[in-house]
């Protein structure tokens, strides 16, 4: 299993947010590269990157900011947020970027997702409120089911999906496993959890389940609820 360090950005700055509330924003870094270098030297070897600007507007917002980061660190990226287009893709890989996450045009033009995946290293991004779909930054929830989603899919050459309990992400309260082995079964390809993790136990739970292939990591690790050396160490086991 792969533990993916987050940085979200707004505004040129590294900030989490609770249940996806722009308004809830709490800022950690004002160098968001630093914190990239730092989860480098702490073993990691990806980040996972959401420009939240461009989630809303749609296009790049912190295009100044991923550069950084990208020059600063030998990470592997993978970043989301209001990519939309094969130009926005083809303008991230360029820039270095190792893979894009697709989310809100994942729902609304599928077929497009399923022809980059062909052409680029592409991870569909789902996002659910009380299981359905959130789209545009999570700012409306869509009628079509999460699991309905990840089928659609399944054979498409997608590298992971990347699966969000939007209700849980940002509050600490623990990963909704059940969602999340939803997800990873009704799509059969490497499916990462997100949203809500707390400690090393939501870790081990994962790992155990032996179904998840990664998880991302953020504001367990900035308000120092989950040590990330020893999350590390305990997936390297």
């Amino acid at each position: 299993m792969t533990l993916y360090p987050a940085i979200d950005l707004k505004d040129g700055k590294a900030v989490r947010l609770t249940k996806g509330l722009m308004d809830s924003a709490k800022i950690y870094s004002n160098e968001p590269w630093e914190l990239a270098k730092k989860f480098e030297d702490m073993g990691s070897n990806w980040l996972h990157l959401v420009d939240l600007n461009g989630a809303f507007a749609g296009e790049p917002k912190n295009l100044e900011q991923i550069e950084k980061i990208r020059k600063n660190c030998d990470l592997k990226l993978e970043l989301g947020g209001g990519i939309r287009d094969e130009e926005t893709i083809k303008r991230y890989i360029d820039l270095g970027i190792d893979r894009v996450i697709l989310g809100s045009v994942a729902v609304k033009e599928p077929d497009f997702v399923k022809k980059m995946a062909k052409n680029y290293r592409i991870v569909v991004g789902i996002d659910a409120i009380d299981g359905y779909v959130a789209v545009e930054g999570w700012a409306e929830k869509s009628n079509v089911k999460a699991t309905d989603l990840a089928k659609e899919f399944a054979k498409a050459g997608v590298e992971a999906i990347i699966c969000t309990d939007v209700g849980k992400d940002g509050t600490l309260e623990g990963i909704n496993i059940d969602f999340t082995l939803d997800i990873a079964k009704a799509g059969g390809v490497d499916t990462i959890a997100s949203g809500g993790v707390k400690d090393l136990d939501d870790i081990r739970k994962l790992k155990d389940t032996k179904l998840i292939s990664g998880v991302i990591v953020g504001k367990a690790f900035y308000e120092g609820t989950l040590d990330l050396k020893k999350a590390f160490k305990l997936i390297s086991n």
